[in-house]
């Protein structure tokens, strides 16, 4: 694959992570996420570090368009497919790891939900980038 399309892909995975996880976590769970995670380890939301987050969705999204670039992924539904497999076992990875070496989650369901939430915008993500890397130039 071109260096365009990585680049495009990235950008694009990027963006929709981002657009992703602030209505999601910003808007739709704020109060579960309030009920269900440790407040002494989350910043309040006024004291976020936005360009942290920024740099930290681009990792993810240029992470996705490498692999898929790699793995001649191209397409929404093949995109989808290949990002909620690695998602899913990021967000066990992780969301295991908080849970058993700190005080981020308040009990055992907040991991399941947080692992569900992390898959689905990982799938989202990477039907974007699949689709974004899949894309032909139309002839004129």
């Amino acid at each position: 694959m071109t260096t365009n399309k990585i680049l495009l892909g990235g950008l694009a995975g990027a963006v929709t992570l981002f657009l992703l996880k602030w209505i999601v976590y910003g808007v739709l769970l704020i109060d579960y996420i309030t009920a269900n995670y440790n407040p002494c380890v989350l910043r309040p939301m006024q004291d976020y570090i936005i360009w942290a987050m920024i740099l930290a969705t681009f990792a993810f999204g240029f992470l996705i368009s490498m692999i898929f670039s790699w793995s001649n992924t191209t397409g929404i539904v093949k995109g989808a497919k290949v990002a909620g497999i690695i998602g899913l076992l990021y967000s066990v990875s992780i969301d295991l790891s908080l849970y058993g070496t700190s005080t981020r989650f308040s009990n055992l369901t907040a991991v399941f939900v947080s692992i569900i939430v992390g898959t689905v915008l990982w799938v989202i993500a990477g039907a974007v980038v699949g689709w974004v890397m899949g894309m032909e130039k139309k002839k004129a």
